[in-house]
């Protein structure tokens, strides 16, 4: 059954509509970045420190962000990252850019959270303290210390609570001491001594990362030259494999995906990231493979009809292969919007890159690929007449 018949449109009549489209929306993508203040680069490109904290109710982002401030912390994002309903974790991005940064940026966080939500001077919090320093602090309590318990056994034992406290659905963040008591092997006593010793605080460290400026840089250039040898090597294959005027084609109607997508970035503010580029690459081939496939059936119905104006035979060959390039792409939509949907914010930008660029990327193969091979065809046609009258 086909669901799609064979349609009849005359794309290449209308080409200076889309080609005036795809202008737009290219000029747009390069201005709409710099009035932005450029591209929005994360910490995987532009450096600095980066780390991660769940609440344990909604932050209140203006409190933390003056806070901070006030801290003489330089915070470049503060923004939600939700995994899942009523996470409340935030991803703050500080311009800190020092080796020890890291440890020192999370220990100010935490210093300042603490003034900010309250703590309970001279016991521990629950929720961002370490192995070492909880073990230490129960073997002190006194009622372990008259226990016939061993360290090692109380080290352990601290180690089972600390692992059910990271773990699902806690995920770093206890609210009850009385969820401690469901671990099986668990003494009760040393639960008894947690609560004495600790407080159950409102906020968790849950990880974090650190990238140095040079190090920015040199992954900025890295995925430029990943996505220019992308495109270099396609070029020369599909010279290779049909003629040179083909490769420049394709080349530039993907190079246009690239292009809008990145505008698209800057329009909804996303940050661009080492997912983004792998999302790109992704877009890349995606793209070119569409474009491949009329640019085939291109050369298989010029075999046919030599005297046909190639004008015609584009109209033939995208008409032909449109229902192929509408049910593929549909289909790949259908799942990167799944993905965009339910993959969580760690792959909410590797996702929406493949979104927008699942959409551009059809639009050019359609309605910019075949119009730029019949120009740069009459240009060449142009060009070699005018040699040949000299």
């Amino acid at each position: 059954m086909q669901l799609l018949k064979e349609t009849n449109i005359d794309f290449i009549g209308r080409r200076k509509y889309f080609l005036g489209l795809s202008l737009l929306l290219i000029v747009a993508g390069s201005v709409i970045p710099f009035l932005k203040g450029g591209p929005k680069f994360g910490i995987d490109f532009k450096g600095g420190t980066l780390v991660y904290v769940k609440f344990k109710d909604e932050p209140r982002l203006d409190e933390i962000r003056e806070a901070l401030t006030g801290e003489g912390l330089n915070v470049a994002t503060l923004q939600p990252f939700e995994e899942g309903p009523d996470s409340h974790e935030l991803k703050i991005d500080l311009d800190l850019t020092e080796e020890e940064a890291l440890t020192s940026g999370q220990d100010k966080i935490v210093a300042t959270l603490r003034r900010l939500y309250g703590s309970e001077e001279s016991k521990l919090d629950f929720n961002n303290v370490g192995l070492e320093t909880l073990a230490d602090r129960v073997v002190s309590n006194p009622k372990i210390a008259e226990s016939p318990l061993t360290t090692e056994e109380i080290t352990e034992e601290v180690r089972a609570l600390l692992a059910f406290r990271d773990e699902a659905p806690q995920s770093g963040l206890v609210r009850d001491f009385s969820l401690l008591t469901s671990i099986e092997g668990v003494n009760p006593d040393i639960i008894s001594a947690l609560e004495e010793e600790t407080y159950l605080g409102a906020f968790a460290i849950r990880g974090g990362g650190y990238v140095g400026p040079k190090i920015g840089k040199e992954l900025q250039w890295q995925a430029i030259k990943a996505t220019l040898f992308a495109l270099g090597g396609m070029l020369v294959y599909i010279a290779f494999r049909f003629e040179w005027i083909y490769g420049v084609a394709a080349v530039a109607a993907v190079f246009h995906d690239v292009l809008i997508t990145l505008g698209f970035f800057s329009l909804f503010n996303r940050e661009i990231e080492l997912t983004v580029v792998a999302a790109f690459l992704t877009l890349v081939g995606y793209s070119m493979n569409d474009t491949i496939v009329i640019f085939d059936r291109v050369r298989e119905n010029r075999k046919l009809t030599r005297r046909q104006p190639l004008a015609s035979l584009l109209n033939l060959s995208v008409n032909q292969t449109l229902a192929r390039t509408v049910l593929t792409s549909g289909l790949t939509l259908l799942a990167v919007l799944c993905l965009f949907v339910f993959g969580g914010e760690v792959l909410r930008s590797f996702s929406f890159a493949l979104v927008v660029g699942v959409l551009i990327g059809t639009y050019s193969s359609v309605f910019v690929a075949s119009p730029i091979l019949l120009w740069w065809q009459g240009r060449a046609a142009a060009v070699g007449g005018q040699s040949r009258r000299k």
